[in-house]
């Protein structure tokens, strides 16, 4: 009946695992979403501050979070090291210093730990990030997605889709365009499929992307 539903939460417990891993009471659940997510935000504004890269592109994949009763661990996988890298062991312990103030967290230490991932272009957060600061310069949003599948290709993917909606081209009337380039089997719940949705606002408005990345098939 052309119901949608989120690619990653379909697959859950067979390709696609969870990216917050903690329990919580019905009660506490709320809070430890809310918290989830200002981690996430504030870890994505720091390195966009500290960017030593012009692209634009933040090069973050997915930030994973583990609670324990004393500890939360963030792991950040990065797609381009260099954003972090000069003066590592501080930059990480500034960042560490900034996170537990804004959570405002006394009784639970914060570890962050960072992690390189082989093809950056081969997420889709960061191919995403791509896009947008494609479409901010004003670049053909053909070109832009072409571009992307070209930067996909040499990741050594089985397929991509892309999806750009909105006033595209400045056009007065809003519509959605997508391509698609390999095999995207969207409803094989064995396919493993990475996906991402993002919002890029424009001189002509708001955009959104969404991408669908074919990684493997579980035989």
């Amino acid at each position: 009946m052309g119901q949608k539903i989120n690619p990653l939460g379909f697959r859950l417990g067979t390709t696609q695992s969870h990216h917050s891993l903690w329990f919580a009471k019905p009660k506490n659940y709320c809070e430890g979403l809310q918290e989830d997510q200002k981690i996430r935000n504030f870890i994505k504004n720091y390195v966009k501050k500290n960017m030593r890269i012009s692209s634009g592109v933040e090069g973050i994949a997915r930030i994973e979070i583990q609670k324990r009763i004393d500890l939360i661990h963030v792991i950040i996988y990065i797609g381009f090291p260099k954003l972090l890298l000069e003066n590592r062991p501080r930059r990480i312990e500034e960042l560490q210093m900034n996170v537990q103030k804004e959570l405002n967290c006394v009784n639970r230490k914060i570890n962050i730990a960072i992690t390189r991932i082989a093809n950056p272009y081969g997420h889709p957060n960061i191919l995403a990030e791509f896009i947008a600061v494609q479409l901010k310069n004003r670049v053909s949003f053909r070109k832009a997605m072409k571009k992307a599948i070209e930067l996909t290709e040499q990741a050594d993917t089985k397929g991509i889709q892309v999806q750009i909606a909105g006033r595209l081209d400045g056009k007065e009337i809003a519509r959605a365009e997508w391509t698609r380039e390999g095999r995207v089997p969207l409803q094989t719940i064995g396919a493993k499929i990475d996906y991402c949705s993002y919002t890029v606002r424009t001189i002509y408005g708001v955009l959104g992307i969404k991408i669908w990345i074919f990684v493997d098939e579980k035989k």
